[in-house]
């Protein structure tokens, strides 16, 4: 089993820095408040999923031998009305540019990532419906 922990420190008002197991941070506060910097905690759970799906298809890819030159992940959502607010759907629209790319190799790319490699798919997919589509261009 993998082990590692992430802190969460609160900075005042509705704003936190969170850190990750190699000591990155990022900023995380509530939208209610205008004068308040940070990412949204849920927003920052679809970051994390887009993330950890790129990380897995750039890789898969370049072990294809295919040339990427741009990789943009677009994550749209649908989420209770009422509180947790818990998402029910989400969708990873994939946007990628390079050479010798193939339908075939670029599908089998996504879904590896969803369906085996990445852990935030994995624990996401428990809870929401996770769809994807792609486009790209030589």
């Amino acid at each position: 089993m993998v082990k590692g922990n992430v802190r969460v420190k609160w900075t005042g008002e509705r704003q936190f820095i969170g850190t990750d197991s190699g000591n990155h941070s990022v900023v995380l506060s509530s939208h209610k408040d205008a004068n308040i910097t940070g990412m949204k905690p849920s927003d920052l759970l679809l970051v994390a999923l887009a993330s950890c799906s790129a990380y897995d298809v750039v890789d898969i890819l370049q072990k294809k031998r295919i040339e990427l030159g741009q990789l943009e992940v677009v994550v749209s959502k649908e989420q209770d009305e009422d509180p947790p607010w818990t998402f029910r759907k989400i969708h990873l629209s994939y946007h990628l540019k390079g050479s010798g790319m193939t339908e075939k190799a670029i599908e089998q790319a996504i879904r590896l990532s969803l369906e085996k490699y990445c852990s935030v798919a994995a624990t996401v997919s428990g809870t929401a419906e996770i769809t994807h589509s792609y486009d790209f261009t030589s």
